[in-house]
């Protein structure tokens, strides 16, 4: 996976693939497949979102 995905692009991913599976036009393979790519794709997501956090709260402490 790409690490440098943004987090936002990473998003619009998912919500493409929820979308697809909401309206059944995924088959059982292609399932498996977006479900493995989803859960890639949220651990990216809490990844930023841990890192963000981290820096946001060095920031203010350092202030």
């Amino acid at each position: 996976m790409n690490e440098e995905m943004k987090y936002e692009a990473a998003m619009a991913e998912l919500q493409s693939i929820v979308r697809k599976m909401e309206n059944d036009e995924l088959d059982i393979d292609q399932m498996t497949e977006q479900l493995k790519r989803a859960q890639e794709l949220i651990k990216l997501c809490k990844d930023k979102l841990t890192k963000t956090d981290a820096e946001i709260k060095k920031i203010l402490t350092n202030s």
